[in-house]
């Protein structure tokens, strides 16, 4: 395990040996914040990232977690219905939260009847109601929602959440939750938290496997000097970041 200034770099011979390391992470954290305040906030997002937390829904996670303390996000989400091949929803009921007895009130997903604009205004609605509740802390250095875990993918072009290089929202600096109707990648209208969310977490996991993601991975990691800041090189919590690869993703180290 390095320790650099840009987090814990943690890597892995398998993505196998990577969702091991990830579930007990994942469990542990979802412990301590649950003895410590009685709730759990965890963001997910998509990709690949769902087949990593395979292991929390197998012994002796499954039985061991308190998933009653849970309450999960999506850090982005594509405007589709839910039951759509595309959403992130979708994806993390299937292979994810359907396995596990998490309360389904405490399951946070987009209003999918909704376009992108009121999908977003509607989200950040309900997170502020959550930090009301006292559900979702508070930074209380930035102000924005504090969530206890951020569990991170990044795309091969180096983008996280639907923060893409060079779109005009990586630099969103006062909203929450905001939504893009260009994304470069399909489907196009999506709904994302906004770097000072993501920023304020108190943890933050960076999961990459694969050789198609070195180059990204090197441009924030490594100690080449490059021009444009990806989107990745701007993940930079408050609290911990760890980041996970695979022993391909970390090829260009």
């Amino acid at each position: 395990m390095a320790e650099k200034g840009k987090g814990k770099v943690e890597v892995f011979d398998s993505e196998e040996d990577l969702s091991v390391s990830l579930g007990k992470y994942t469990a542990d954290l979802a412990d301590k914040f649950s003895k410590e305040k009685g709730s759990f906030t965890v963001v997910l997002s998509g990709g690949s990232l769902i087949k990593s937390l395979r292991k929390l829904v197998e012994p002796p996670y499954v039985d061991a977690v308190d998933w009653s303390t849970w309450h999960v996000f999506w850090v982005d989400e594509r405007v589709v219905p839910k039951d759509h091949d595309d959403s992130n929803y979708k994806l993390a009921f299937d292979g994810f939260l359907s396995k596990i007895p998490v309360l389904p009130g405490n399951v946070y997903a987009i209003n999918d009847a909704l376009s992108a604009e009121g999908a977003a205004d509607d989200y950040e609605t309900c997170l502020k109601h959550l930090v009301k509740s006292n559900v979702i802390s508070v930074s209380a250095a930035t102000g924005f929602p504090k969530f206890d875990l951020m569990l991170l993918g990044m795309g091969p072009d180096g983008h996280v959440a639907s923060l893409f290089p060079g779109h005009p929202l990586v630099k969103e600096n006062e909203k929450w939750v905001t939504f893009i109707k260009d994304s470069p990648k399909p489907p196009p209208e999506r709904i994302t938290f906004t770097f000072p969310v993501i920023n304020s977490s108190a943890h933050i996991a960076l999961v990459v496997c694969g050789a198609g993601k070195a180059a990204p991975v090197n441009a924030a990691l490594g100690n080449g000097q490059n021009s444009d800041m990806l989107p990745v090189q701007m993940v930079s919590p408050e609290g911990e970041l760890d980041w996970f690869l695979d022993k391909d993703a970390a090829s260009k180290l």
